[in-house]
Parts: structure tokens; sequence; C-alpha cells
């Protein structure tokens, strides 16, 4: 039996490339509007609930801008080493680190004052963040570990760290035995952007590092090399690229965005350290990157729709009576159909031709 083979086109259509994603979201639908038929609910309520809700009132709106920003610095940060072929798959543990280091100025100095502290807070997050990715970046160069793996195994460990803090040592003794640290003081806190609302000032710091997520991989020379070692590995080592160097930075960049995002959060919305800070933004963010291309535009427009989600997710719940597992597999759903339809957008399929003759 003669199997059809998968051709990589020469070039991939840029109209199909930016349909991609819209096709995806209509299969997505299609598929998931079957699934909650089968459920026994109605599917125009759920995804009125769950794609529209969300940006028909303002407040619901600002609440997908605070969501949007740990999931848009995320993804740009894993976007980068993906596209050098370094699959980062742990920055949930990497975001958790980060929030713990954050939280350390106000746990351990809830007395100090200044306009310093949420600046320090949101550095020692990033650093926090990059430094578990460094664990992972050590394993791969010196041993040849797998990244997927290390990442994946080391983001369980941040989870037990933070249980071991939060049950601990970190432990509120006035939060009525809560899992959780004391309140952050008032300038522990990053600053609102839009009075009113959750909405803060770190939204306005993630934009501004897509711009530079944007700049480093178009523009400079570092960029070049890291895409250049993912599309063309011989060719890279042949030019005298650094592969090890490479494994190195696109960790390290995307552990200090997932650990910026991390301190954002404590230091934004939650006000404290908290065991629910582990959200799932980290893999999250892994939908986010592919769907948006890889592509820093892209993942901006991606993020915004997947935060849509997050909280027409739990519109869905309350309202429609929907599963969390429901709102997960439309997540997962929406990848998938993103991947095969990339996948036809790049390669075309073959069926090989059976020579005059012979027998088929």
């Amino acid at each position: 039996m003669m199997m059809p083979h998968l051709i990589r086109r020469e070039r991939a259509s840029l109209k199909m490339t930016l349909l991609a994603p819209v096709i995806a979201l209509a299969v997505a639908i299609v598929l998931n509007f079957a699934l909650y038929i089968l459920m026994g609910k109605s599917p125009l309520d759920v995804f009125h609930a769950m794609l529209l809700e969300p940006i028909l009132s303002w407040y619901s709106f600002t609440e997908v801008l605070l969501k949007m920003g740990p999931l848009l610095l995320i993804a740009q940060g894993l976007a980068i080493g993906y596209r050098a072929k370094v699959f980062n798959i742990g920055a949930e543990g990497q975001f958790i680190l980060g929030a713990v280091c954050a939280s350390s100025i106000p746990v351990w100095f809830p007395q100090a004052e200044g306009a310093w502290i949420w600046p320090l807070m949101l550095l020692l997050g990033a650093l926090g963040g990059a430094f578990w990715a460094s664990i992972t970046a050590f394993w791969r160069v010196r041993l040849n570990a797998n990244e997927i793996l290390v990442s994946l195994m080391l983001a369980l460990v941040a989870e037990q760290v933070l249980n071991y803090l939060l049950l601990g040592p970190w432990k509120d003794p006035m939060g009525f035995n809560f899992p959780q640290s004391v309140m952050f003081q008032m300038d522990a806190l990053v600053p609102t952007l839009i009075p009113g609302t959750r909405v803060n000032v770190s939204l306005l710091i993630t934009l501004f590092l897509s711009i530079l997520a944007w700049a480093f991989m178009q523009k400079s020379f570092a960029g070049y090399k890291l895409q250049v070692g993912g599309l063309a590995p011989g060719a890279a080592r042949y030019a005298g690229f650094s592969e090890s160097g490479a494994i190195w930075l696109s960790l390290l960049i995307g552990g200090f965005a997932a650990g910026l995002a991390g301190a954002a959060e404590v230091a934004g919305p939650l006000g404290q350290l908290q065991r629910s800070i582990s959200t799932g933004y980290g893999y999250a963010a892994i939908i986010v990157a592919y769907l948006g291309g890889l592509h820093p535009i892209g993942i901006i427009l991606s993020s915004f729709f997947m935060a849509i989600l997050y909280i027409g997710g739990d519109n869905a719940m309350v309202s429609a009576s929907l599963p969390i597992a429901a709102v997960r597999v439309f997540q997962g759903s929406l990848l998938l159909s993103y991947l095969i339809a990339v996948a036809f957008v790049r390669y075309r399929i073959e069926w090989p031709t059976t020579p005059k003759g012979a027998r088929a």
C-alpha cells in the first residue's frame, strides 16, 4: 500500500498563514459545538458566555486586559526559544519562582516603605525565573538532557517549594490557617494604570517588552543567530554559531519573562503570595505562542483572545454550568486545530505514482 508524503512547500502562502488561526478557531468552535450538544448544554449560551460576554462590559474588558498581561509576557519569552527549537515547557514553574522571589521583600520587610519596593520586586521575580530556567539550560548543555522533560519536572518542584513556604515559614499567622502570606504593603503593589480597575502598570511594561522582543528577533544579530539555529542547525554550526549559547539565551529569556509575569501577579491583582498563583498561565502561554505564529505581533492578538477565553470560561461555568474541563478542551482543540492548519500551510500532500507495468 502506497502512503502519501508530506512535501515542504518552497514558500508558504502569506494569505493562508494569516488565515490559519481563523480556520483553527472555526474548526474548534464546530468541534466544541458538537461536544456541548452531547453534554446537554446549549452551545449558543456557552459561546455567548465564553466569547462575547468578556467584551460586552467595561469591567469584563478590563479583566481581559488583566489576564492578557501574564499570558502575553510569558508567550513572548517562550516564542523566542521555540523559534530556536529550544522547547521550554516549564514556564509555569518559572512563573511560580518569580512570584516567590518577588514576595520575599514584603514578607521579610513588611514595614519597608518607598517607591523602590515594587520595581525591585519585579526585578527579583525576573531573576528568579531566569535562575529556575538556568537549571534546565545547565542540564541540557552539560548532559544533553531533554529540556522538555527537565523544565516540566522543575515546574512540579516549584509547586512544592511554594507549598512548603505557604504551609510553613511564610504562612500568615493571622490568616485563619489559610496557605497564604501576609498582605503586602501599598508600596509593594504595582500602581494602577486605569483608575477604578485592577489593570496596572505591568501591562505597559509587557507591551514595551513585546516591542523589544520584535526588535530582538527581527533586527538584532543575536536574534538572527537564534532563528538560523532553529531553521538550519547545520548551517548555524558551519557559520560558527554556538549551540550551547543559543540554548542558554533562549531558556534565560523565557525564564526571565515568566518570572517577571509571576512577580507582577503577586505585586498586582493578588497583593500577596497564594497557592492559587499557579493558575496554568505557563501552560496556556504555549498555546498563545503557537496561535500567534511565534511572531511578537501575532502573540499580542492571540494573548488577547486567550484572555477572553479565561474570563469567558469563568462566565460559562457560572451561567451555562460548564465544567472547567470543557474550557480546557476548547483551548486544547484550538491549539490542535491550529497546528494541523499550519502543517497544511507549510506542507502539501503528494501521493506516490505507480510506474507503468508495475502492480499497485
